[in-house]
């Protein structure tokens, strides 16, 4: 899994040097600004919500009354270093349904951008198939939903993990890792798709190399603390690395591809 991920994270380099060389910048910047205006206006909305939401959990649960009369200061320590550990549980959570919301909406600019890096990687034609591209939009979208509904479900019970002392606390860390995974699983099924993988077969597939889509969601979610031009880069360069990684994994027996 180690391995996996290394290749993972290389090949985010490599998508750097792939889209200079061949000139793919336009494929980039546009489905870029789409994402960093839409990921902005989200980050606000979840400040502006996030605040009202946990104080409303902290009064049905009767967690802040009991404190107040407690009054003993290292209760209000872990009860502040819960605070935090929950805001970040919040904001994994609320960045998993955006992400799934522009993978949707991405659909097929990621597909041709997976289609357009393997034509070129391989150096044969995919030609041009308006009910294949709609399949491939259709097949986006079931799978960004079904990895939405496995993604909350797993969130939530890290949630409610993180309500627990001392064991909660690593509840940001492993909600973090599911995160890049559900990421990096759908930017690698665009791949999966177009080697005549069902979606069984691709679900089944890359369960069994994990480290290929940790590492992609890894790099993806680290981009963003570069602002503006890590979130204006971090989509595209996300589909282009899964692909060049699953080349690459086949080049040298990591994986068997099919």
């Amino acid at each position: 899994m180690l391995k996996e991920i290394i290749i993972s994270i290389q090949s985010y380099a490599e998508a750097h040097r792939f889209i200079k060389k061949h000139r793919l910048w336009k494929w980039i910047i546009i489905p870029g600004l789409i994402y960093s205006i839409l990921f902005i206006a989200g980050i606000i909305l979840f400040w502006n919500t996030s605040n009202m939401a946990i104080e409303f959990i902290l009064l049905k649960t009767g967690v802040k009354s009991w404190l107040d009369r407690m009054q003993e200061s290292w209760l209000n320590f872990l009860f502040i270093l819960g605070q935090i550990v929950l805001r970040l549980v919040l904001l994994l959570f609320y960045f998993s349904l955006f992400k799934f919301l522009f993978l949707i909406i991405g659909s097929p600019v990621f597909a041709y951008l997976s289609e357009k890096t393997e034509s070129i990687m391989e150096g044969r034609d995919f030609p041009f198939n308006f009910k294949q591209l709609m399949k491939d939009i259709v097949r986006g979208v079931r799978i960004a939903l079904r990895n939405l509904l496995w993604q909350t479900v797993y969130v939530l019970s890290i949630f409610i993990l993180s309500f627990i002392p001392l064991v909660g606390w690593v509840s940001p860390l492993i909600a973090l890792l599911v995160e890049c995974y559900y990421f990096g699983f759908s930017m690698l099924d665009y791949s999966s798709e177009r080697n005549k993988l069902s979606a069984s077969q691709s679900i089944e597939f890359i369960g069994r190399h994990k480290g290929l889509a940790v590492g992609n969601g890894l790099v993806f979610y680290l981009m963003h603390m570069i602002p503006i031009l890590g979130w204006l880069l971090a989509p595209s360069y996300a589909v282009i690395a899964a692909t060049l990684s699953l080349l690459k994994a086949r080049q040298k027996q990591v994986v068997q591809y099919l």
